[in-house]
C-alpha cells in the first residue's frame, strides 16, 4: 500500500510563491516591529500540559494536541483517565508560552520588555477558510507597563504594519472587559453567569440583536435582566462618543477612569496614526480568552468578513506563573489570513535586483562548467543569489517560471 502523499487534514503544504510573500511578510514585521523597540524572542513548541489547561486559553484548552508520556512514565495498564498518559502538549498561542518565558528569565530582560514573536501554533479545530490545524502566529508584547502607552504603541504599531502591507480602510475594535461586565452588573446579572452571557453577547455580530435576545431567554435569564442588558447597546455611537455614552449609563457601576482611559487609547490613536484606519468603540466585543483582564482590541477587514488579528491587557497571567502579579499587553495578527489575502489579491513581494539565474546547455563541456561555476561563486561573494539551472526543451517556460521567481537577470551559456 502506498504511503500517504497528502498532508495531515488541517495542515498544509507551502508551495514556492506562497512562501516568497510568507518571507517578504515575516521580514516586514521584524523591520516594523524592530523600529517600535520590540525584541524578537522564541519559545518552544512545547509545554507542560498542566499549563496549557490552566483555564486561561477559553475553548483552546479544548483543542490542545496532547503528548503521551515517553518511555518507563508511559504505563498503559495503571492509566485510569486521559491525564494518566499525557504530561505535555503542543502550545495553542504564543501568549501561555510568552507568560512563562517572562516569568522565568525576567531578571535578565528590561523593564518593559517589549517582545516580538512568530512562531507556530496548534489546535485541534474544524479547519476552513483562512483556519488551520498547524499556523503561524505573530504577536508582540509589551511587559511591567501597567499604562495605557502600552495600548497606544501596540496598536500603532500593528497598524503601521498593515499600512506597509498596503491594507487599508479597515478598523480596529476596541473595547474594555471590565466595561463587559459593569453592564452585565447593572443589568443584575450574578458574577457566576458573566461568562455564559459573554459567549451569547460574542454572537451579536452574527446573529443580531433579536438573536442575543433569544438564546439568553433560552438560557433561562429573567426578561428585565435582558431588556435591561440590551437597551445598553441600542443607539450606542462610535468612537469616543460611544464611550462616554457607556459611561454615562454604567454612571455609579464603571470606574470613570476605565472610560477615560479607553477615550485617550482612541484619541492619541487617531492622532497619531501612519496608516489608513478607523477605530470603533464596540461594547459587544469580548474576545473569547477568558485571561484578558483590560482593554481588548480586534482588527477587522471587510475583504475577510471577520478578525484578521486582536488582543488585549492580561495583567494577571504571569502571577499565576511567580505568584506576583505584572502588567502585561499583548496583540497577534493572523499571519495565515493576512498572507491568504494579499495572495487573492495577486501580491507580488518586491523582487531583489541580485538574483541572478544561469542556464547551462546540458552538453556543455567540463572546463567551460568550471569556468561558470567559478563566474557564479564570484558573483555570489557580491552578495548576487545565483540560482544554476540546465536548459529544458521549453527554454521559453522555463524562462517564466524563473521570471515569476524573481530572477529577472537570466544569462544562458551554450555549448560550443
Amino acid at each position: 500500500m502506498p504511503l500517504k502523499k497528502k498532508p495531515v487534514t488541517g495542515m498544509k503544504d507551502i508551495l514556492p510563491r506562497e512562501m516568497q510573500i510568507r518571507d517578504y511578510v515575516m521580514g516586514k514585521i521584524r523591520q516594523t516591529y524592530e523600529g517600535f523597540g520590540f525584541t524578537n524572542i522564541e519559545t518552544p513548541c512545547v509545554e507542560h500540559i498542566e499549563n496549557l489547561c490552566s483555564k486561561q486559553g477559553g475553548d483552546n484548552e479544548k483543542l490542545i494536541f496532547r503528548i503521551l508520556k515517553r518511555g518507563e512514565k508511559l504505563k498503559l495498564d495503571q492509566a485510569v483517565n486521559q491525564d494518566d498518559l499525557v504530561d505535555l502538549g503542543l502550545r495553542y498561542d504564543l501568549t501561555l508560552p510568552l507568560a512563562r518565558f517572562y516569568s522565568n528569565n525576567s531578571n535578565d530582560l528590561p523593564a518593559p520588555f517589549k517582545a516580538l514573536q512568530m512562531g507556530n501554533v496548534w489546535r485541534a479545530d474544524r479547519p476552513q477558510r483562512g483556519r488551520f490545524r498547524q499556523f503561524m502566529q505573530c504577536d508582540i508584547d509589551i511587559l511591567g507597563e501597567p499604562g495605557i502607552l502600552a495600548e497606544i504603541e501596540l496598536v500603532l504599531a500593528t497598524t503601521a504594519l498593515l499600512g506597509k502591507l498596503d491594507f487599508s480602510g479597515f478598523s480596529i475594535r476596541i473595547n474594555d472587559r471590565r466595561i463587559l461586565k459593569a453592564m452585565a452588573q447593572y443589568s443584575g446579572f450574578s458574577p457566576e453567569d458573566y461568562d455564559t452571557v459573554f459567549i451569547i453577547l460574542d454572537k451579536m455580530d452574527k446573529i443580531g440583536l433579536e438573536g442575543v435576545r433569544k438564546e439568553l431567554e433560552e438560557a433561562g435569564f429573567a426578561t428585565e435582566k435582558i431588556e435591561k442588558y440590551l437597551s445598553l447597546f441600542q443607539g450606542m455611537p462610535e468612537g469616543i462618543e460611544g464611550v462616554r455614552e457607556c459611561s454615562r449609563k454604567l454612571d455609579g457601576v464603571l470606574e470613570p477612569d476605565i472610560a477615560q482611559d479607553l477615550e485617550t487609547i482612541i484619541s492619541v490613536v487617531e492622532a497619531s496614526r501612519t496608516a489608513d484606519f478607523r477605530m470603533v468603540f464596540d461594547p459587544t466585543l469580548v474576545r473569547g480568552m477568558s485571561y484578558y483582564t483590560g482593554p481588548i482590541f480586534e482588527i477587522c477587514m471587510d475583504e475577510f468578513g471577520g478578525s484578521v488579528g486582536g488582543g488585549g491587557r492580561y495583567d494577571d497571567m504571569i502571577g499565576r506563573f511567580t505568584g506576583t502579579p505584572a502588567s502585561a499587553c499583548g496583540f497577534s495578527i493572523g499571519f495565515e489570513r493576512i498572507v491568504m489575502l494579499l495572495m487573492e489579491k495577486g501580491f507580488e513581494p518586491p523582487h531583489s535586483a541580485g538574483k541572478k539565474a544561469y542556464l547551462i546547455d546540458k552538453k556543455i563541456s567540463s572546463e567551460d562548467l568550471l569556468k561558470i561555476l567559478k563566474k557564479a561563486q564570484a558573483e555570489r561573494e557580491e552578495g548576487r543569489q545565483i540560482n544554476i539551472s540546465v536548459m529544458k526543451k521549453n527554454r521559453k517556460f522555463q524562462k517564466e517560471q524563473l521570471q515569476a521567481g524573481g530572477y529577472l537577470e537570466i544569462e544562458e551559456f551554450f555549448a560550443e
